[in-house]
C-alpha cells in the first residue's frame, strides 16, 4: 500500500509542469525591469536590424507575481491578460539575454532590446549583442534551448544591465 502511495504521489507531480528558473529582477525590484510584458504583444515589431520601439513601463501598483518575482503592468485590462496565462508572456529564459544564454551563461535583459519569435519574448543586453543575435535567430534560439536545460537551475544573474536606465520611478 505505502509503494502504490508513493507512485501516485510521483505520477501526480509529475503532471505539473515544473517552474522555470529563478527569474532576472534588477534594481527596480521588479521582473523586466517593471516593464509591461503584456504590452511587447501590442507593438507592432520593427524589422530585423533596426530597432525595436520603446517599451512600456508598467506601475508599481499594477502588479502580479509568477516564477518568484513581481511584474509590473500600465493597465489592469494587461495584468488580467497576464494572469490567465503568465508562461505565454513571461520572457524566455527567465527574462536574462537570449544570446548569453546561447554560448552558456546567465547575463540581464534588457526589456528595450526585445523580439517576439514564434510568439515568444526574447530580451538580448546590448544593441551590440542584438547584432550577433538577429544575424541567426533560429540558430541562436537552438543554441540557447540546448544551454539552457543545462544552466537553468543555476542562480538569476546580478548583474546590471549596461548602459540602461530605469523609467521614472514606476508609481509616477
Amino acid at each position: 500500500m505505502k509503494a502504490f502511495f508513493l507512485a501516485t504521489i510521483l505520477a501526480s507531480g509529475l503532471a505539473f509542469p515544473a517552474l522555470a528558473g529563478e527569474q532576472f529582477v534588477d534594481q527596480t525590484g521588479f521582473a523586466v525591469s517593471g516593464y509591461d510584458v503584456v504590452a511587447y504583444r501590442d507593438i507592432e515589431q520593427a524589422p530585423v536590424g533596426t530597432a525595436q520601439p520603446a517599451a512600456i513601463p508598467g506601475k508599481a501598483d499594477i502588479t502580479a507575481k509568477y516564477n518568484g518575482a513581481t511584474f509590473a503592468f500600465a493597465t489592469t485590462a494587461n495584468r488580467d491578460r497576464f494572469l490567465e496565462d503568465p508562461a505565454y508572456y513571461a520572457p524566455q529564459y527567465d527574462g536574462h539575454c537570449a544570446y548569453g544564454v546561447s554560448k552558456g551563461g546567465k547575463v540581464p535583459g534588457n526589456p528595450n532590446l526585445w523580439r517576439i519569435v514564434d510568439g515568444k519574448l526574447y530580451l538580448n543586453i546590448t544593441r551590440n549583442v542584438v547584432g550577433f543575435w538577429e544575424a541567426d535567430i533560429p540558430g541562436n534560439i537552438e543554441l540557447a534551448e540546448d544551454s539552457w536545460s543545462r544552466i537553468e537551475p543555476d542562480a538569476a544573474s546580478t548583474r546590471p544591465i549596461p548602459g540602461f536606465k530605469s523609467p521614472a520611478p514606476l508609481g509616477e
